[in-house]
């Protein structure tokens, strides 16, 4: 006879990273609900992914947006689940059944009349902005508000040589043809690309423009002088590199240290000062996490 399966109590941990994750889910979903809800509907603007599906079978059968969008939603999940496996849907399952809820929850509490405006370009401005940052909140635990997405993995899956980001693009694109086909407004269309714009480089610059510094590959004389005046006047770590000149052949040493953009300029004075023949390197660093910068987070 088996013994039942006693389960683990949960860590503070994990109750910890669970807690935190709710909260980033729900202020995204809020903002995006708003986004919806006060700009993008009002002015018929149309939003990308199924929940500007939902937006336009709404226009065309007066449905609710929420429920609209989770059941278009299902479909694609159940396709993730069978294709991509349950640790991706689960997440992101969760997320889209709370975005349906405060979809259809703020419509309710918002007048549909409440931000209706002239000025389409600001109402797109705005939209764009609290779109992003909400998706930008969904985004940053790990989970997204599934749609088109799902989509573009399903198809990566199928197809792996074609762009993520293409069939994403590609699935938007036609979905916001199609609601100014459906709301007879060539506009619509063009204010939906400011909204798309505005949000896709909001996320970006939420999910990985906070810890944007400069990384620099340094070659000169004396590396390992140049190193500790670095760490002794900037503070930052140096790494050292072993390399060898294709042409001379010869054994040399290059540095590779990472600092803020504040510091950059500094750096390349410290450089100068120490060998004014050093040749420099300096690419952008996308995300810096760890010691000194940005914490690594859960």
């Amino acid at each position: 006879m088996k013994l039942p399966v006693r389960l683990r109590k949960p860590s503070r941990a994990t109750v910890r990273t669970m807690a935190m994750d709710q909260l980033y889910y729900l202020v995204g979903c809020v903002c995006y609900a708003a986004a919806v809800n006060l700009f993008a509907l009002p002015n018929q603007i149309a939003q990308s992914g199924v929940s500007g599906v939902a937006i336009i079978v709404h226009y065309l059968l007066n449905t609710p947006i929420g429920v609209t969008n989770l059941v278009l939603n299902i479909p694609l999940v159940v396709l993730a689940w069978v294709f991509l496996g349950w640790r991706f849907v689960s997440k992101t399952l969760w997320v889209t059944v709370e975005l349906s809820l405060f979809l259809d929850l703020e419509a309710l509490l918002l007048p549909a009349s409440f931000l209706h405006t002239e000025d389409r370009l600001l109402v797109a401005l705005f939209c764009g902005t609290l779109a992003g940052f909400g998706l930008a909140m969904i985004m940053a635990r790990g989970a997204s508000s599934g749609g088109t997405d799902i989509i573009g993995w399903l198809v990566r899956r199928r197809w792996p040589h074609i762009s993520l980001g293409r069939v994403i693009l590609a699935a938007d694109a036609a979905v916001v043809i199609g609601a100014a086909v459906v709301f007879r407004d060539l506009n619509s269309a063009m204010y939906a690309c400011i909204v798309m714009f505005i949000s896709t480089r909001l996320i970006d610059a939420i999910l990985y423009g906070m810890g944007n510094g400069k990384m620099f590959y340094i070659f000169c004389e004396q590396p390992q002088q140049l190193a500790a005046v670095i760490i002794a006047q900037l503070g930052r770590g140096v790494t050292v590199l072993p390399a060898k000149g294709a042409f001379t052949g010869r054994e040399k040493e290059i540095l590779l240290c990472v600092v803020r953009k504040g510091e950059a300029t500094r750096l390349r004075r410290l450089v100068k000062s120490h060998d004014p023949r050093s040749f420099l390197i300096i690419a952008e660093a996308q995300e810096i996490l760890g010691y000194g910068f940005q914490d690594l987070g859960s």
